[in-house]
């Protein structure tokens, strides 16, 4: 299959959402349909082009009540995308997640002389200049990685412990963004606003969080402490 024109699909905001979703959780028609503010016929064709473009895969399941099966949707790529755009280039790139994570790698652009030089040094200085960003690409690479499975594993676990879809849609978000307005997460997730403060107040019993003046954000020195006590394990 060819690449994605991931530009054309991340051009539209009601795309980027609907990715948002599918990166929570699996999601079936109707679910992706209430949590955008579109109509249901615009939220297939947006589907359609994805699907189209490789970007989700779809398939069926019968549900736990009688009645006909549901259609799923998934995502069905694993990549990061890399662009630059001046005046002077354009170039991106798709990383394909999922290799080994690389060793320590060194970078040093600090002796490169982007001004001095006939044609062929500036030639070969640039040449140089993109091979320490290739070592930056598969750093970029293997900490994508490493991100992805972490996502992964703590969406698995919160779900077999906790069990709030709600909930683990506020961290998923938090975790990706460190901090968000009530606002942003009542247009984002498509619930009331005092229901993602009730939410983020249950979410803190189990991932320590900082909720003031209306903004939420992942208490990261809580959450250092709490790794870092093992004498305290279970107290809290």
């Amino acid at each position: 299959m060819p690449e994605p024109d991931i530009f054309y699909i991340l051009g539209n905001r009601v795309r980027r959402e609907l990715l948002s979703h599918l990166t929570c959780t699996e999601c079936y028609f109707s679910f992706l349909s209430s949590k955008v503010n579109v109509s249901s016929t615009a939220v297939a064709k947006h589907l359609k082009i994805m699907e189209r473009e490789g970007i989700l895969k779809s398939y069926e399941r019968e549900g736990p009540f009688i009645g006909p099966a549901r259609k799923y949707y998934d995502i069905a790529i694993s990549r990061t995308y890399v662009a630059t755009i001046t005046p002077n280039v354009f170039w991106y790139r798709g990383l394909e997640l999922g290799e080994k994570p690389v060793e320590a790698i060194s970078v040093d652009v600090s002796d490169i002389d982007v001004e001095e030089g006939d044609l062929l040094k500036l030639v070969g200085s640039f040449l140089r200049a993109t091979s320490e960003l290739e070592k930056l690409l598969d750093i970029l690479q293997a900490v994508e990685t490493i991100r992805d499975e972490l996502m992964k594993n703590i969406k698995k676990r919160y779900l077999e412990e906790i069990g709030d879809m709600t909930q683990l849609a506020i961290l998923h978000y938090l975790l990706l963004t460190r901090k968000a307005t009530v606002e942003e997460l009542s247009d984002r997730l498509n619930l009331k606003e005092r229901e993602v403060l009730s939410k983020a107040r249950e979410l803190d019993r189990f991932v320590p969080l900082i909720i003031k003046d209306e903004t939420i954000e992942i208490d990261e020195e809580r959450i250092k402490q709490k790794n870092g006590g093992e004498n305290n394990a279970g107290e809290d």
